[in-house]
């Protein structure tokens, strides 16, 4: 069997591509949503904390903002707490907010920034509670403590990311009552992306991107405006668990962000490609 090798020629060539790239993100801030099957699989782990290392290393300004239910529930089944959701949105009584503020603001958190850490990343771990990060009210009385954005106070990310850190950020809110919230992950990183008028926000999923036909992979569109997108949920074309990650995306677009990217978490180094090439990878959302 042939060994396929990289010479050193490949990788001059592949570093002289990605430069302009490099240029044009050089001191910009990328938003990156970190969930689903990347986050349970080790192997894939390691790889996107190499790709946000590396990003970082060339100077862009990376936030990572990252989820956590499987961990939650995990969590919930060993103490013999039976999780329940409604419309996709966690059921949150006092015992499982305390259980989702202990697994995402510790055991998720810290794992994250200990991995980026042994990749020679610089990363502090921030919960939405830190300097009122992430400032909240109840969604919905039946839901419990699950929280709807009031305000997104950026100071500690932008203090962070000035000193050379990547902000690594568990999405729990907080009232001016003390009490604490579980906020919806991509919602979350489309607010703090929009407060920070981030260049790119990218949203990294358990799906290929939008498709226009969800049973044909081949049908994904790469690119889609706000307009547009507002018309394919009237054709049906987002339905289901995509109406509210498209629904982050425009939200995201309205607050500022240059662009939104869903793209496939589950596939080695997507990051890269999205940021580094001219191909890119998944569904590209813009404004009009």
């Amino acid at each position: 069997m042939m060994e396929n090798k990289i010479t050193n020629l490949d990788r001059a060539e592949i570093l002289t591509q990605a430069l302009p790239y490099i240029k044009r993100y050089n001191g910009k801030i990328v938003v990156i949503k970190y969930g689903g099957n990347a986050m349970i699989n080790d192997d894939l782990k390691k790889q996107v904390m190499e790709d946000i290392a590396l990003l970082s290393t060339i100077g862009i300004k990376i936030v990572l903002v990252h989820g956590g239910g499987p961990e939650i529930s995990e969590m919930m089944n060993k103490v013999g707490k039976k999780a329940e959701f409604v419309n996709g949105l966690r059921v949150t009584d006092k015992e499982t907010m305390d259980i989702a503020q202990m697994v995402l603001a510790g055991k998720v958190n810290k794992n994250l920034v200990n991995l980026l850490g042994t990749l020679g990343a610089k990363a502090i771990g921030i919960s939405g509670m830190d300097g009122k990060l992430i400032e909240a009210k109840i969604k919905d009385e039946t839901l419990g403590y699950v929280g709807e954005i009031t305000k997104v106070n950026v100071e500690p990310i932008l203090d962070l990311l000035n000193l050379g850190y990547i902000p690594v950020v568990s999405t729990i809110g907080c009232d001016s009552e003390g009490n604490s919230y579980n906020i919806n992950g991509d919602t979350a990183a489309a607010y703090i992306a929009g407060a920070l008028q981030a260049e790119n926000l990218i949203m990294t999923t358990d799906i290929i991107g939008l498709l226009r036909d969800v049973n044909n992979p081949s049908s994904l569109i790469t690119k889609v405006t706000v307009n547009e997108a507002k018309q394919l949920y009237k054709e049906g074309v987002i339905s289901g668990g995509m109406i509210p990650k498209v629904d982050c995306c425009i939200e995201a677009i309205a607050e500022g962000v240059k662009k939104v990217v869903i793209l496939d978490g589950r596939v080695p180094h997507s990051i890269l490609v999205e940021i580094l090439t001219d191909e890119g990878i998944g569904t590209m959302v813009v404004g009009d």
